[in-house]
């Protein structure tokens, strides 16, 4: 799709209008996009974990109509690709209250939470078919209403905080250089070694996400990082938009606390600043997962962050 932003005009910016306002973003639905629209439009994508630039390109727009969806409104199952949107995110949320392990509140209807439905079917007595229909979604509602328990998923992160500190030695920590380009590539797997050596020496296992000569997506890395259950995941990039920081995942329907603790640890050692997004690499992985993006990498940086991690096992996360 184009990009739609200050200047332009029509329905499709009526369409982006109608739908900021039903969200909770009020603007004035006249199909032009004036400065009120991209102010809706920014805080928006703040409260999505997207980048805030007032613009609506393919992810914004992909956010505005997962947004749109309640739970109830359609049937959710497993599909390739996977269905996204509010309303997984809300089922994932109450089966996990429940007990009923649906993996991390991404909004991506995946193997975890088609394990969780299956599970629920299973103890309800209902027809085991994957399937999250109107029964399955009546039922679910009525038992979550009744019950105000952190769903397993908090459960997890809050276990993984209060683990600290506690011995590096055999932690299995994924170390991920990122890069679209050979220049950025080589970049971040300067600081991938370095940071590996630092975190070797403490006596950790560091498994790389690619090796030196490959690119593989940002999802394939994720799904890397699953299968080798790792307790970390750390990933270096070179920022497009010039936005450095330490990103953990976070949006308005759900935040990795364990995510959000280790990134505050880490940007305080590297003078950065901790911030919540909605990146691939932290929706997918089920292990805490931060991103630090710098704009220079220098080799250097990778023994700064190894430092950090060892500390933060060290001594524990710092005090907000």
């Amino acid at each position: 799709m184009r990009l739609y932003h200050s200047g332009d005009r029509g329905e499709p910016v009526r369409d982006i209008q109608r739908r900021l306002t039903g969200l909770g973003f009020p603007v004035v639905v006249d199909g032009t996009y004036g400065p009120h629209t991209a102010v809706s439009v920014t805080q928006f994508q703040e409260s999505r974990g997207l980048p805030a630039d007032g613009i609506v390109g393919p992810e914004t727009w992909r956010s505005l109509v997962e947004a749109g969806f309640n739970l109830g409104d359609r049937m959710l199952y497993r599909r390739s690709p996977m269905m996204r949107g509010d309303d997984v995110s809300r089922l994932q949320r109450s089966l996990g209250s429940l007990g009923f392990d649906a993996g991390k509140v991404d909004g991506l209807f995946g193997p975890d939470t088609l394990r969780a439905v299956l599970d629920f079917q299973r103890n309800r007595g209902m027809s085991e078919d994957g399937i999250a229909g109107r029964e399955v979604v009546d039922e679910l509602l009525l038992m979550a209403k009744a019950t105000d328990k952190p769903g397993r998923e908090e459960v997890r992160d809050h276990a993984w905080i209060d683990s600290l500190p506690r011995p590096i030695t055999g932690a299995r920590i994924f170390v991920d250089p990122a890069g679209s380009d050979p220049q950025d590539a080589a970049a971040t797997w300067a600081v991938a070694t370095q940071l590996t050596a630092e975190i070797q020496m403490a006596g950790a296992r560091a498994l790389l996400s690619r090796s030196v000569d490959t690119a593989p997506s940002e999802r394939l890395r994720a799904g890397r990082a699953n299968r080798h259950d790792v307790q970390v995941v750390i990933s270096i990039t070179i920022p497009s938009d010039g936005a450095e920081g330490v990103f953990y995942f976070g949006t308005s329907l759900s935040t990795s606390e364990a995510g959000r603790t280790i990134a505050v640890h880490l940007a305080r050692h590297l003078s950065l600043e901790p911030l919540p997004r909605a990146m691939p690499l932290l929706k997918e992985t089920r292990s805490p997962a931060v991103v630090i993006t710098v704009s220079d990498p220098q080799p250097e940086l990778g023994s700064a962050i190894g430092r950090a991690v060892v500390d933060l096992y060290a001594v524990g996360p710092d005090e907000d």
